[in-house]
């Protein structure tokens, strides 16, 4: 049972509630996510930046090996991002997920969403990030993709094929991605804000 903490404030006039309540609570934002090579941190970051400013929200960005179980069961929203092997969701991923607490369905009805970093067009960036969501289903979780068509599966980015291939040791991100990883963390930072003040 959720513990609600309201202040008693006592004077020469009786005792009052101060209220507070659940409604009134931060909404949770994690943004779990795993990167080879940087690029899929770069986009986390973006993620990050686009659910902040969805307003009052606490935004937990971290390393799949930080992210410890306490994270998951805290958070309202959980979005997870992964570099692309494969065709698949990497094995550090992959493995990050299997772990997660199953038993009593604790994750169910909190609201999931993905994105992805791949090399090339067409390298297996919408089966990653559906590999991911199918997982987050199998949670009970509610997943959603960006704010249109064009990310309907959520966000990702393409790192190694022309003309977005980044040179040296850059491990930016074209802005056109990075755009598009904003708005799904905007999008999904409003979603869990709504759906925790109606539940």
């Amino acid at each position: 049972m959720r513990r609600i903490v309201i202040p008693l404030v006592c004077c020469l006039f009786g005792c009052l509630w101060v209220g507070s309540s659940a409604a009134q609570e931060r909404t949770t934002i994690l943004i779990s996510y795993y990167s080879q090579q940087g690029h899929t941190r770069a986009m986390a970051e973006a993620v990050a930046r686009g659910a902040q400013s969805a307003g009052a929200v606490t935004v937990k960005l971290l390393n799949v090996d930080e992210t410890t179980k306490e994270d998951l069961l805290a958070a309202d929203a959980i979005i997870v991002g992964s570099p692309v092997h494969n065709a698949n969701a990497s094995a550090e991923v992959v493995n990050f997920i299997n772990h997660w607490p199953f038993q009593g369905a604790p994750l169910r009805d909190k609201i999931g969403a993905a994105f992805v970093t791949g090399g090339g067009i067409s390298a297996g960036e919408e089966l990653a990030q559906l590999n991911i969501l199918h997982s987050m289903l199998i949670f009970g979780m509610i997943v959603v993709g960006g704010p249109d068509w064009t990310s309907a599966f959520g966000a990702s980015a393409i790192t190694g094929e022309a003309p977005f291939e980044k040179t040296g040791t850059n491990t930016s991100v074209a802005p056109e991605f990075v755009k598009k990883g904003e708005a799904l963390g905007k999008r999904v930072a409003e979603l869990a804000v709504k759906w925790k003040r109606n539940r």
